[in-house]
């Protein structure tokens, strides 16, 4: 057969890699890299060449299950990071790293704050209690509701949970509080994050996340079509047609791994389940900047972590996150290498290096339950529907979805036997988490 794929992020590259092995595939992306968020950029610091990344960044063996073993098959080279946490709370100076005791107690007068005692007080109770939410049926409740409902306080909520899941969705504090309770916990607890000790190491790609790009290109048979922006997809008797400025062109079947509000606009022919499923799924833009500003993180440097939030002074502003390079990445320079999220207006523009944007999904009540009617839309009439909107977000979730699409169409991924990859041991872990 002959198939389309629109996208080239980890949906398009993961069903690339699975549908070349028995179909002739055409990869269509607009842009003029492949990879999407996965986006490593070369810069000089110190006088040294770096390759560092702002979108994709983090994995690990227990929760990335599918990129680990892709990564083994490609001989991609991985190495161990710190998954470390901070705050930086502007309206109240707070600020803390949950990476040790001595760093959590970095301001030595919450020693003695009770605001702060009961925050710790309260992340332990709902470490113990919020598994609960997976026994219920049914939406439930949102994050603001359950926090309200359970007597947590608004130390526990503004200056650690909220900030912790805007570092990890990318969304500012007020989509996060009407975040699904439930869908939160439980991506929690596939990360083992509702746990102060034994969670898994995490890893970041050796010398940028983009090899394995050039890696899945050294080895797959797709045709690849950069800088081609697809206009429309038109569904056809018997397969669909693919309309580029080229023209139409037309294929046995299309896998739209682009983002499903992007799927819902290319669909000429939409129909109500496919606009209401896609439609229920939005998406909201980020703005990024890589840059070596270090005003951007805490201002005791025993607060720098590998994720740093920032609560604004201005309540009404989102919470930011600025993660710092050198340690995620192990970076061989003194100067701090950062990417900073939504605050890049406070970036001096003298140490500014790259500029993007990226766009994530917007998790709701209504895209959890439309989550549930994939379903309803996949593979009908030529159309399969691939991206990291059907779970978390997230590189494995992207990647399990194009897996799926792949087994759809007839083509499994076989057992091989694990060939360990070269890793490095040269960062430590830590209690927190991150961006992947």
């Amino acid at each position: 057969m002959r198939i389309a794929i629109i996208g080239s992020g980890i949906s398009g590259l993961g069903a690339a890699w699975l549908l070349s092995r028995a179909h002739e595939v055409v990869l269509f992306e607009a842009n003029d890299y492949l990879g999407g968020h996965t986006h490593t950029h070369e810069v000089e610091v110190d006088g040294r060449p770096l390759a560092v990344d702002t979108g994709f960044i983090v994995h690990n063996p227990v929760h990335y299950p599918l990129l680990t073993r892709l990564f083994r098959e490609l001989g991609v080279p991985t190495q161990d990071t710190t998954m470390s946490f901070s705050v930086h709370n502007e309206r109240t100076g707070l600020e803390y790293n949950a990476t040790s005791l001595d760093a959590l107690f970095c301001q030595r007068r919450n020693l003695l704050s009770p605001r702060f005692l009961r925050m710790l007080a309260d992340l332990v109770r709902f470490y113990r209690i919020a598994p609960r939410l997976l026994d219920g049926n049914g939406p439930g409740p949102t994050l603001g509701d359950y926090l309200h409902a359970n007597g947590f306080g608004d130390a526990f909520r503004d200056d650690h949970l909220v900030p912790m899941a805007s570092a990890l969705w990318s969304a500012p504090a007020g989509q996060i509080l009407q975040f699904p309770a439930r869908h939160l916990v439980q991506f929690m607890a596939n990360h083992q994050m509702l746990q102060l000790t034994g969670r898994s190491q995490w890893k970041v790609v050796r010398g940028g996340s983009w090899r394995y790009v050039e890696a899945l290109r050294q080895r797959w048979s797709a045709s690849v079509r950069l800088a081609t922006q697809v206009h429309a997809v038109r569904r056809l008797e018997h397969g669909v047609a693919i309309a580029t400025a080229h023209g139409e062109e037309p294929f046995d079947h299309v896998v739209m791994a682009c983002h499903s509000d992007q799927a819902l606009s290319l669909l000429a022919d939409a129909d109500e389940r496919e606009r209401e499923v896609l439609g229920a799924i939005a998406y909201q833009a980020n703005d990024v900047v890589l840059h070596t500003d270090a005003r951007l993180l805490p201002r005791n440097r025993k607060a720098w972590a590998a994720w740093n939030a920032h609560v604004d002074a201005d309540a009404d502003n989102a919470c930011t996150v600025s993660y710092c390079m050198n340690l995620l990445q192990g970076l061989p320079v003194r100067t701090p290498v950062i990417v900073t999220l939504n605050r890049g207006d406070a970036v001096d523009p003298r140490r500014i290096l790259k500029r993007v944007r990226y766009h994530h999904p917007v998790f709701t009540s209504a895209a959890v339950a439309a989550q549930a009617r994939r379903h309803e839309i996949q593979g009908r009439r030529g159309t399969w529907f691939a991206g990291a909107y059907w779970g978390w977000g997230f590189h494995e979730d992207g990647l399990r979805s194009a897996v799926d699409v792949a087994r759809g169409l007839g083509v499994e991924w076989p057992e091989a036997a694990p060939e360990p990859c070269a890793d490095d041991a040269t960062a430590p872990g830590s209690l927190a988490w991150g961006r992947a």
